[in-house]
């Protein structure tokens, strides 16, 4: 089974951009499809990106594509999340999460272990 935990969540301003880190432990990391979601409130958990577990294969929100690049180290058992162009409306819990399975999905229902989440706020 294995164990998520975030990092990188800040305050930042509109325009600049961050990097979050989700670091595995407990399990074979590798093998694990993984995923990127985002909670703000008053609102359901949703999708932001998702990478295979070779890391050749990625897909993201419309909301977040071309700005947002999801990444991953198997050799650290890390997955990344570049933040760039960030906006208010990005503002949110990001979470990162664990699918058995290889291939990528955006259905927050397919992964079966989530990290704690990490916040991050965009001011205007």
């Amino acid at each position: 089974q294995v164990q998520l935990v975030e990092s990188g969540g800040r305050l930042v301003q509109a325009g600049g951009s961050l990097r979050l880190s989700c670091a595995a432990s407990g399990g074979a990391f590798g093998r694990y499809a993984m995923g990127w979601f985002r909670q703000a409130p008053g609102k359901n958990r949703a999708f932001v990106a998702a990478i295979n577990w070779t890391g050749g294969i990625r897909g993201s929100a419309d909301s977040v594509a071309g700005r947002f690049t999801i990444s991953r180290d198997n050799a650290r058992n890390t997955l990344n999340l570049q933040m760039n162009d960030l906006t208010p409306e990005d503002t949110a819990v990001y979470y990162c999460a664990a699918r058995e399975s290889p291939g990528i999905s955006s259905g927050p229902g397919d992964y079966a272990y989530w990290g704690q989440g990490t916040q991050v706020t965009v001011s205007s």
